[in-house]
């Protein structure tokens, strides 16, 4: 999953700054629907990382495989150290 790909997917922009609040948070809304849909676990690591950063992501129990959680809580404490 390319992040420039997923921004034009949910936001249709790789530009955040630019795209209304409105579309961010329906491009927010699909992507949560999309993560529930999900099988796949990289793909749904990779929307729930997004989903993270843009201060939306669903509880760590959203995770049914303990090594998942973990990595997410992994990829919180990177983001959080780069604060």
């Amino acid at each position: 999953m390319d992040f420039d790909d997923q921004l034009h997917r949910y936001f249709g922009s790789a530009d955040l700054d630019s795209i209304p609040p409105t579309a961010i948070a329906a491009g927010v809304e699909k992507m949560r629907v999309d993560f529930g849909l999900e099988t796949d676990r990289g793909r749904r690591f990779a929307l729930w990382s997004l989903l993270f950063l843009l201060g939306s992501a669903p509880d760590l129990d959203a995770f049914d495989d303990p090594a998942d959680q973990e990595a997410a809580r992994n990829f919180m404490d990177m983001m959080d150290k780069d604060r």
